[in-house]
């Protein structure tokens, strides 16, 4: 049986509200109204008070959250514009109706211990993501015709990514073996003078909001290639936010997303003490106590993110664009047989050529 899930919809004309990353509001996609995303969730969230004191049936009127608390894997909703059956996998907060297209948000997903604390929402919008994707594709010879198709481009989505947030301090004390040369001329002679040095850095720095992806779904590399989030842009958490996106909840725990952020702070800790001894030739770094980290509360935050992932003979190729300051990043595939013609191409070329120079010599 399938369980009911919530939609917001306009106050004014009963349609289907989308969160529009360009005015910071929930858009109604007929009258146009426009409403603030916290008090639509308050407006929601008192219904569902409601209806839960008076133990009437849910329906879509009442846009009512029940909260599943079941720990499996996939589960069925009910669609509250149409009635659809919807499969969802655990990790899934908030997607669109495959036949109707209206958002939904999925039940229990971002309650209790799930709920973020944080959200940046997006401001690049899908027209302009799918532009910077026509850009990133314009001149490339070799991409296969598929990946710059319209379709293909409309399949881009925005999806609220979760990470972890993590705070504290960090202590280290380096030293570095560092030489200073000098040339110079002396009679007949080009002399070059080796200075050595023994440099010492000590000290400690606070650090803020390291982020960490927290879902497998997501990979590693491709979501710190898009960094840095804009913070003073977060926001406290509320699903007035996510209508329109697809969201994702963690499913790596912040405990198990240290080490992550624990690299990280030991690789900036070492290249602000490297970026210190300047003024010197070579610099290398000759012992170390290691850096000790004071970790402190990690928050977790949904991180808006532009996503097309497609295949190609096999190998799986994902795009990302980070949804509030438009910075893209990706990797293409390169269709074979227009290489192979491009090559010959430049070799019959490379054969007229020829051929006129020899006719010109003899």
């Amino acid at each position: 049986m399938a369980t009911q899930i919530s939609e917001y919809k306009c106050p004014a004309c009963t349609g289907p509200l989308r969160f529009d990353g360009a005015g910071g509001k929930l858009k109604c996609d007929y009258c146009g109204s426009e409403y603030d995303p916290v008090e639509i969730e308050k407006l929601y969230g008192r219904a569902d008070e409601a209806a839960s004191q008076a133990e009437d049936k849910y329906d879509s009127e009442t846009m009512q959250l029940l909260w599943d608390e079941q720990a499996d894997n996939i589960k069925a909703y009910s669609c509250p514009s149409c009635g659809a059956e919807l499969i969802y996998d655990n990790t899934t907060a908030a997607s669109a109706c495959p036949y109707c297209g209206n958002p939904t948000i999925v039940p229990g997903q971002l309650s209790g211990a799930l709920k973020p604390e944080f959200v940046i929402p997006f401001k690049v919008s899908k027209e302009e993501a799918k532009d910077a994707l026509r850009r990133y594709y314009s001149g490339k010879k070799l991409l296969p015709k598929v990946f710059a198709s319209e379709n293909h481009i409309d399949e881009i989505k925005g999806v609220y990514v979760p990470f972890w947030l993590f705070s504290g301090s960090a202590s280290a004390d380096m030293t570095f073996d560092a030489t200073r040369m000098t040339s110079y001329r002396q009679g007949n002679y080009n002399v070059t003078r080796t200075e050595f040095y023994k440099l010492r850095r000590a000290g400690s720095a606070d650090f803020e909001k390291i982020p960490v992806d927290g879902s497998t779904k997501m990979p590693d590399d491709l979501m710190d290639s898009i960094e840095p989030y804009d913070y003073k842009e977060l926001k406290n958490f509320s699903t007035g936010y996510l209508p329109g996106f697809v969201t994702e909840r963690y499913d790596v725990k912040a405990e198990d997303s240290t080490k992550r952020a624990d690299d990280r702070v030991v690789q900036s800790v070492y290249n602000s003490f490297r970026s210190s001894c300047a003024g010197y030739s070579t610099v290398n770094m000759s012992t170390s106590d290691g850096v000790r980290i004071r970790r402190g509360k990690a928050q977790y935050a949904l991180m808006p993110v532009w996503l097309l992932s497609t295949s190609w003979k096999g190998e799986k190729y994902l795009f990302a664009m980070n949804g509030q300051t438009g910075k893209f990043t990706g990797d293409l595939p390169v269709d074979s047989g227009r290489a192979a013609g491009l090559f010959l191409a430049i070799a019959g070329v490379g054969t007229v050529v020829l051929s006129i120079i020899m006719s010109m010599l003899f």
